[in-house]
């Protein structure tokens, strides 16, 4: 099978982590050939492309296909988008985040593509938005959404938003957890020189808190916290992972209000030294008001580290209350210095809890899993799809390339 992939940019996040993991597991665990299509990576967040540059013919950049509305940089994009597979012939295409997830879909429908998947990292629309953006992503994914063979949603909480929406039925909807290479995490420890090249004494507590430095990502009430928790346990440190355009932002926050020995700022980090950071935290924070399945809540458990984390969007569906950590309503402050606190005062619990969750993502995130899952569900399309006289036919010729 022919597979092609299509996301907005290739910046370090959890959605494109995911996309490359599942074009290079189909092609290296069956075989497949499959290509990727993403607009240019810029900005802070750090480019991914390198993890796919070196294979040939794998990766097609497509200049037009940027983040912001631009309308003829989105025609454009469409169009060559329309043109691409019309000579590639892929039998599917997939495509993730917003924008990509709509050009490229209604361009998959205009050039013929038999089948069109699209995978839900986290929702388009919804009240994190002005009212205008809100209607305006709602529609497109509602017009996308008609052309959409099946949908991947990487949380249960995904699909009830869609189909909330009036976007498909619930047939049209399979979840495939995010799945990572969980060995690192696995395999992570609380390494002591680690701790002491981030200023980190053994003796700290440390809370993490891996996100972009960005709105809607809940540092604001990290640092609203902090008073408190600092105030009743000053042996508390904040070991934040990750850049963004609000570093600066917060930084000087840490500063001015006082709190600046306890917050540690790592910046832009690769994604393979993140497993040995989660090893140095003793407990994960996650306060995302707008998530579908924070990538961040599976890896720390994977390390064997409690959660605390809003109950939004996905959350709820690894952060398990008083099993795997704690879920906590958007800003209830006193409830999430409670949790922390308890997690501080009570290693066995946290080690509980971290045991059970370590033991969840084994089963349930394994890279292999999702792209096994991915497998089958492109073969069962594929399948549904296929007429009889279809299923008798020679094999289409090799694309052009």
């Amino acid at each position: 099978m022919r597979v092609t992939h299509v996301i907005t940019r290739l910046i370090v996040g959890g959605a494109q982590e995911n996309t490359i993991a599942s074009v290079l597991g189909l092609r290296e665990r069956y075989g497949w050939e499959t290509r990727l299509i993403s607009g240019p990576t810029q900005g802070a967040e750090g480019s991914l492309e390198p993890l796919v540059n070196h294979l040939p013919g794998l990766l097609t950049l497509e200049p037009a296909l940027v983040r912001p509305l631009h309308p003829w940089n989105d025609v454009l994009a469409y169009s060559r988008l329309t043109r691409c597979f019309r000579v590639g012939r892929p039998d599917l295409v997939h495509t993730h985040s917003g924008k990509a997830g709509v050009l490229g879909r209604l361009a998959a429908r205009r050039a013929g593509v038999p089948l069109i998947v699209h995978t839900i990292h986290g929702p388009s629309f919804g009240p994190f938005q002005g009212w205008l953006a809100n209607t305006v992503f709602r529609q497109a994914e509602q017009r996308a959404g008609r052309v959409t063979t099946h949908f991947v949603a990487v949380a249960e909480a995904l699909i009830e938003q869609y189909l909330a929406a009036g976007i498909g039925r619930r047939a049209d909807y399979t979840r495939i957890f995010s799945g990572f290479d969980l060995t690192p995490f696995l395999n992570a420890t609380n390494d002591l020189q680690l701790r002491a090249r981030w200023g980190l004494s053994p003796d700290d507590f440390v809370i993490g808190k891996i996100a972009r430095l960005f709105k809607l990502k809940g540092h604001d009430d990290l640092f609203a916290l902090a008073p408190e928790l600092v105030r009743r346990c000053p042996r508390i440190k904040f070991l934040l992972v990750g850049d963004g355009d609000w570093r600066a932002r917060f930084e000087n926050l840490a500063r001015t209000s006082g709190f600046a020995p306890h917050f540690r700022f790592t910046g832009l980090v690769p994604p393979a030294a993140v497993p040995a950071l989660v090893g140095v935290m003793d407990a994960v924070i996650h306060l995302s008001r707008r998530e579908g399945l924070p990538r961040a809540l599976p890896q720390a458990l994977a390390a064997g580290k409690p959660v605390v984390a809003y109950d939004c969007d996905g959350a709820r569906e690894v952060c398990r209350e008083d099993e795997t950590g704690f879920l906590v309503r958007p800003g209830d402050t006193p409830r999430l210095v409670q949790c922390l606190l308890r997690l501080e005062s009570d290693p066995a619990l946290a080690r509980r809890l971290g045991r059970c969750g370590q033991q969840f993502v084994r089963q349930h995130f394994a890279v292999e899993t999702m792209v096994d899952a991915l497998h089958r569900l492109y073969q069962q399309l594929a399948a549904a799809r296929r007429t009889p006289s279809e299923m008798n036919a020679p094999a289409r010729p090799p694309a052009i390339s």
